[in-house]
């Protein structure tokens, strides 16, 4: 294992592209034999990710562990569950964290479990301040709290530009999921 001071990567706002960034530094570590670990927090359905992501198996492994997103998308899940979901998410991905057998982890969509409150901003911050020195530890979602974004090393804000969305196409397969 590499004993570089690992990172603390945010990718947030509003603009797509936070997950696909993210998994794009897990596709560029397997080039380099890093082990990764993806833990979702909010997402609950199938995604293409899931199918190429098993290809890249026994280099990265990924945990579904959200209810899907809060309030949106259709989701009918009382805040109740979707709290449930998020500390049993967190105590998965925490344990793995303190295991020190990942050189990268992303937890994806942790930030809007925060922002949304089904997630305590406490547990993020004591994922990042327990986190093994030399693991890259790469967060998710809207909204970012400014005190994970004084704690990160690196942080990206997507910015919507324009999006198809907005002229009444929806979510395109291999694309957006």
């Amino acid at each position: 294992m590499n004993s570089e001071k690992g990172l603390v990567i945010l990718y947030t706002g509003e603009g797509k592209g936070k997950t696909t960034a993210a998994l794009g530094l897990v596709l560029r570590a397997v080039g380099y034999k890093k082990k990764c670990l993806i833990v979702q927090f909010g997402k609950s359905w199938f995604t293409g990710e899931l199918v190429g992501i098993k290809k890249l198996s026994p280099l990265v492994k990924i945990i579904q562990g959200g209810k899907g997103f809060l309030g949106i998308l259709g989701n009918k899940v009382s805040k109740t569950e979707h709290k449930k979901a998020a500390k049993e998410a967190f105590n998965v991905l925490y344990k793995e964290v303190l295991s020190d057998k990942w050189d990268i982890i992303v937890a994806d969509e942790i930030v809007g479990a925060v922002s949304s409150d089904v997630l305590p901003l406490k547990q993020a911050i004591k994922l990042i301040t327990d986190k093994p020195v030399r693991l890259d530890l790469v967060l998710t979602g809207h909204h970012a709290k400014k005190e994970l974004i004084k704690m990160a090393d690196l942080v990206t804000e997507m910015q919507e530009v324009k999006h198809p969305f907005r002229e009444g196409i929806l979510a395109k397969k291999g694309v957006d999921f």
